[in-house]
């Protein structure tokens, strides 16, 4: 889709569905239509049988700078009652979502990729959550989901400064999967999503989701609810071409059921 009123838009490539924050005069901050648009390419993604993986990224040479402050400024939150905050912070996407950022990704933008899965980043890019120079507070995931990324010293340090630091900061401590040249984010997240598409797309599916389930389990409660995600996935389809093909020497012939 090309219409330029358009927040968020979307663009399916094959099994891949490229979604791209669409406000570059805002530095694509989000107000409560964003949130609600990018909710609908998220719902789009998991609903769609041919789409097995989404790629987040900005238009304009920026991620995003997070929340639209104007908007905030009378009363408006960007956040829908499905996913939360900017139109997934509480609830990402079921299957796998690659977040490739150019420019800043700060404040909610920052929080955005955090609800991704991974990250690629020009290296030039730069990360921060600066809300503590405002006397505002992060409340879209990172403070709780940055520390367990990286050491908890850094995070308290990055967030009570409001601190900015460029994506080889982050790859180092482990944040940032793949960092590229500058303006070959997105074609470094493809290149990963590819190479995730190689792989049995309800395994694929069913491995984020225990991931993402994980962070409310403790061990004992891990063991059984992984089974539950995991089923679906051992008796499909797929499962049974897997394992075919392993035999027949041949590479899988993959159809996400």
């Amino acid at each position: 889709m090309t219409d330029e009123k358009q927040r968020i838009l979307v663009e399916p490539r094959g099994h891949i569905l490229v979604i791209t924050m669409n406000r570059p005069e805002a530095k694509n901050a989000f107000d409560l239509e964003t949130a609600r648009e990018m909710e609908r390419a998220l719902d789009l993604l998991d609903d769609d049988r041919n789409l097995r993986i989404g790629i987040v990224t900005g238009a304009g040479g920026n991620f995003s700078a997070g929340a639209d402050l104007k908007a905030v400024a009378r009363g408006e939150w960007a956040q829908t009652e499905k996913r939360g905050g900017f139109g997934i912070f509480r609830r990402p996407p079921l299957k796998p979502l690659i977040a490739a950022v150019e420019g800043y990704a700060v404040g909610g933008g920052f929080e955005l990729c955090l609800s991704a899965d991974m990250i690629v980043a020009a290296r030039d890019a730069r990360f921060g959550l600066p809300e503590v120079r405002y006397n505002v507070v992060a409340v879209g995931g990172a403070l709780f989901r940055l520390q367990k990324r990286m050491p908890y010293n850094l995070v308290t340090e990055l967030a009570m400064t409001g601190r900015f630091e460029e994506a080889g900061f982050f790859h180092r401590h482990g944040v940032v999967n793949r960092l590229t040249d500058p303006e070959r984010a997105l074609d470094g997240a493809i290149e990963l999503a590819n190479e995730i598409l190689d792989n049995g797309p309800t395994a694929v599916w069913a491995t984020k989701e225990i991931i993402f389930q994980s962070n409310f389990w403790n061990e004992p409660v891990g063991w059984d609810e992984q089974l539950a995600i995991a089923a679906p996935a051992v008796r499909s389809a797929d499962s049974k071409e897997g394992l075919k093909a392993f035999a027949e020497k041949r590479k899988p012939r993959w159809e996400g059921r």
